[in-house]
């Protein structure tokens, strides 16, 4: 990872996609991506008034930062994953941290206004009184600890399970909903959920949301579910993402999910910048406010208007668009709105080929074709998947480029079946660099690419130089392939890339 990034606060207006919503009032929320002060030895028990005087540190920033997001007029505020505990526990060491959070659909309960009710809740009730002081929903993480027995066959040999999990807060201060993380990740001190949750709050200014956590943004479930099966259309997401150039870095995959589905996206992740640990914002489907800093130890808020979605279209089976707008129509015609003839033929006569080659991008075999001269159109297979990249740029720069194929299972860290097409700065001069971690890019390309995709579930990004989000002019369906362009960049390109999940095959 590049430590010399620049700090970030980036606004992106997203005025070029074809939409047909129309938003009506707007409400303001805030993500705070907190610098976790850490447990230096987490693989030690610890008593629960030393793990209560842990967490209280991180408790008093979290007050603070609600204060100040409530005096700009936020109604809700997300906070990342293990952000008042941290991480890299065993299950043993953890204990110390954990409370017993009760069942919202159970219990109605405000632990700020009864916090004797229930037994070994500080936490909860200092969240609980930070959402009632200050007027507005407040959604954290915590350790969940809930008792089990031999009746139960999932239970754990000792009696309990240990879950990593959300908690929701109204603006009174009422626990109205908790979830509990499905998808762990190198989480030895949680366990998965018996059955998967599918968690919706409502709220006063807004109606409803969803939440899943982290990792689970890879899955179907619950994420996929929520918006199909659910119709949610806003969602909340702590995280504790650990930042993977040039595809998976946190803004990448925040902003991809909310303009694969046309979604209000609060995403919020964990700052530790020695970890590699950066990336939140509050992605609409009409503009963006979103951090990346790794430079300093510095935490921050955002804070942003938010539009109310409107419920009456799924976004992610994009309509094709009419012969008169046909992307590639649109990629050749100049600021004038008019064929580019000097582009035009180089690319209908053909460009300059090469061989294709392999090299590995974050752990899986891709397959690559160069990218070559001013002018391009090319393609790449692998197996039934081909993408094809037609490009422009003024001159040939000295960066390498490459268009990048995978269609397969991906089997590190995480085993989930991947159909991709990316278009690639190169780490280096060399073939094999393609696909290593970069993040600063000179090269200014006007890009058309597409595949002929299996799955209808695709998260399209466009990763400028600086650790800096553009969207597509354009993204959608095109009879059977799934396509992106964009024209007149205004920073380098890192990566423009069509994230392809195969669910079933997982």
């Amino acid at each position: 990872m590049d430590l010399t990034i620049l700090v970030k606060v980036v606004v992106l207006w997203q005025s070029h996609i074809v939409r047909s919503q129309t938003y009506g009032t707007y409400y303001t929320a805030a993500v705070y991506e907190h610098n976790v002060i850490l447990n230096p030895n987490p693989s030690v028990p610890c008593s629960r008034q030393a793990a209560l005087e842990h967490m209280k540190k991180n408790l008093d920033v979290y007050e603070e930062k609600v204060a100040t997001a409530a005096k700009k007029g936020a109604q809700i505020i997300v906070f990342p994953e293990d952000g008042i505990h941290g991480f890299n526990f065993t299950r043993q060491s953890i204990v110390g941290y954990l409370e017993s959070i009760p069942d919202p659909q159970v219990v109605s309960w405000s632990p700020c206004l009864q916090p004797g009710r229930f037994p070994h809740t500080e936490v909860l009730h200092r969240l609980s009184c930070m959402a009632k002081n200050n007027a507005l929903y407040l959604v954290a993480n915590m350790p969940d600890s809930q008792d089990c027995g031999s009746s139960d066959p999932h239970c754990p040999p000792d009696g309990r399970y240990q879950f990593n999990t959300d908690v929701i807060f109204n603006d009174n201060g009422t626990l109205i909903a908790k979830y509990h993380k499905q998808t762990l990740y190198f989480e030895s001190a949680f366990d998965s959920p018996p059955e998967c949750e599918h968690v919706i709050f409502d709220t006063t200014f807004a109606g409803r949301f969803g939440i899943f956590t982290c990792f689970d943004i890879l899955f179907y479930d619950p994420g996929i579910t929520l918006l199909e099966k659910y119709k949610v259309k806003q969602v909340v997401y702590p995280a504790a993402w650990m930042n993977q150039l040039p595809l998976l870095s946190a803004i990448q995959i925040q902003q991809a999910f909310a303009t694969a589905f046309e979604l209000n996206f609060l995403g919020v992740n964990i700052h530790n910048s020695l970890l590699g640990m950066t990336g939140s914002g509050i992605y609409t489907p009409s503009h963006s406010v979103y951090h990346y800093d790794l430079d300093t130890s510095e935490g921050k808020l955002l804070v942003s208007k938010v539009p109310l979605p409107v419920y009456n279209k799924t976004s992610h089976k994009t309509s094709p668009p009419s012969s008169k707008t046909h992307p590639i129509n649109n990629f050749f015609l100049n600021e004038n709105r008019e064929c580019d003839k000097s582009f035009v033929p180089k690319l209908m006569t053909g460009s300059v080929r090469a061989e294709t080659f392999h090299s590995v991008m974050m752990y899986d075999n891709y397959t690559f074709i160069p990218v070559m001269g001013t002018d391009g159109d090319l393609t790449v297979c692998d197996g039934l998947l081909c993408c094809h990249l037609l490009y422009h740029r003024s001159h040939i720069p000295d960066e390498l480029y490459a268009l990048g194929v995978f269609n397969g299972l991906h089997v590190v860290h995480g085993t989930y079946y991947l159909e991709v097409c990316a278009l690639v700065r190169c780490a280096g001069s060399t073939f094999d660099s393609c696909g290593g971690e970069i993040a600063e890019a000179s090269t200014l390309m006007d890009f058309y690419i597409e595949g002929n995709f299996s799955t209808q579930y695709i998260f399209p990004s466009i990763l400028a130089s600086g650790m800096q989000l553009a969207f597509p002019d354009l993204v959608g369906w095109e009879q059977e392939s799934y396509f992106m362009n964009k024209k007149s960049m205004s920073s380098g390109l890192v990566t423009a890339v069509l994230y392809g999940r195969v669910y079933e095959k997982d």
